[in-house]
């Protein structure tokens, strides 16, 4: 069976080979000359250049929208190696669009373990619509992440174009091969600002038998957090932590969840059906003190944490959004400081390692009060949502200590000397 769906897989991604290439883009050629004259300033349209669309509302700073080069093409999955080999492995072009990565891994019975966000409905694009490149260029992770890595930790090579219209490889497509410095992750959430990469091999696994959910209601912050804490500390391998508030639980699409209007904690566990229900019996009678109301099924869990993997409770909003990355032990005192000064909707994941911040529509998206806090306690908030005009008047990212400021223009000026990729997408003199 595993072999049968492999060899659908392999003819499908030929199938897609022969597409023809979608007009108005440009796939990055093969050649060195090639690569050389490519990395000159493609015009937009309304400049007589070509036709790609910029997107509705990215993440970063203003681009400049007059010149762009996409490397989104058709030629897609490029081999997948089979359930019983020894490793697991996918090798694609860069602009192969996630869904149909998900499709050609379930079909070999796989998934990609860090579980990506898909911020598409979140920014005005349609579900599904974010590609393999951008998913290892913003290196931002799902829920699955306390338990299976980050996205760079499962990036096995690369193949990339710096800004000299060098051609760089790194690493391979079955097993991690580096040696000095590896490329794999510095490209792996440098947001495309070093290099064009053009095809990558990324370690995936066996898909989850089953998942498990541990509901309370009713928690406060700081309680829910020591809950899931207690939780991650236990052998039952948690693959999901997180605390909602009521309101934003009230947007979840299971209907008794959003209907208790309460907080809502959820912890997780995956395995084979009887693993993943005696592993849930046992976390349920860890966290007896907290009062866990409810035990989602295999069908409830996967619809609850796919809400949380595409952002449900923000979705068809504008207001401002920020993703902040902090200690769990400090997560609660950082949004009660937060709410002394100003509204906010709060969604903690990782255990509380990381929040989601829902503003008001405030000038400054409520950067000043989020970044004071932030250098009080620690940690870091990125803008994933504005307007421009919010977005035009706030550094995006969080700004970096000098020195490492220092670093990251050495190693920009090293990949990009003409400063072709990306200019100012993270920082406005890089």
């Amino acid at each position: 069976m595993r072999q049968g769906r492999s060899a659908r897989t392999r003819t499908r991604a030929r199938e897609l080979d022969r597409t023809p290439k979608r007009a108005g883009t440009a796939e990055i050629p093969g050649s060195l000359a090639s690569h050389r004259n490519l990395l000159t300033r493609i015009p937009r349209p309304g400049s007589g250049g070509g036709q790609i669309e910029p997107a509705p509302a990215p993440i970063g700073a203003i681009p400049d929208r007059s010149q762009a080069l996409s490397s989104r093409s058709p030629t897609v999955v490029r081999q997948i190696l089979p359930g019983n080999s020894p490793v697991h492995s996918s090798c694609s072009k860069v602009g192969t669009p996630l869904t149909t990565i998900h499709a050609a891994l379930a079909e070999n019975d796989q998934e990609l373990p860090f579980e990506p966000v898909d911020f598409g409905p979140v920014l005005g694009y349609g579900p599904g619509d974010g590609t393999l490149g951008g998913m290892v260029s913003t290196n931002i992770s799902g829920s699955r992440r306390i338990l299976k890595g980050a996205v760079r930790d499962h990036v096995l090579g690369v193949r990339a174009v710096n800004g000299r219209g060098e051609l760089i490889k790194a690493g391979g497509r079955v097993m991690k091969n580096v040696t000095g410095y590896d490329l794999s992750r510095t490209l792996a959430g440098a947001w495309g600002t070093l290099a064009v990469m053009t095809e990558i091999s990324l370690k995936v696994l066996p898909a989850q038998r089953e998942a498990r959910t541990i509901v309370c209601f009713g928690l406060t912050d700081q309680t829910a957090i020591e809950a899931l804490c207690i939780a991650m500390g236990l052998p039952y391998e948690v693959s999901g932590a997180l605390h909602l508030h009521a309101d934003i639980a009230a947007r979840l699409s299971d209907a008794e969840i959003a209907g208790a209007g309460a907080p809502v904690t959820a912890i997780r566990v995956e395995n084979f059906p009887a693993s993943a229900r005696y592993r849930a019996s046992r976390v349920r009678q860890a966290l007896l003190a907290y009062s866990p109301a409810l035990e989602l099924d295999a069908q409830r869990s996967k619809a609850f944490w796919d809400d949380m993997r595409t952002l449900k409770m923000f979705q068809g909003r504008s207001n401002p959004l920020w993703r902040v990355s902090t200690k769990p032990t400090a997560a609660a005192k950082l949004i009660g400081n937060l709410l002394r000064t100003i509204d906010v909707r709060v969604a903690y994941d990782w255990s509380g390692g990381l929040i989601w911040i829902e503003t008001p529509p405030l000038t400054d998206g409520g950067a000043v009060d989020i970044r004071r806090t932030l250098a009080e306690l620690g940690g870091h908030a990125t803008l994933i949502r504005a307007d421009d005009t919010i977005r035009a008047g706030i550094d995006v990212f969080q700004p970096l200590d000098p020195q490492v400021a220092m670093l990251s223009a050495k190693l920009k000026h090293a990949f990009d000397p003409l400063g072709i990729f990306n200019p100012g997408q993270m920082y406005r003199d890089m």
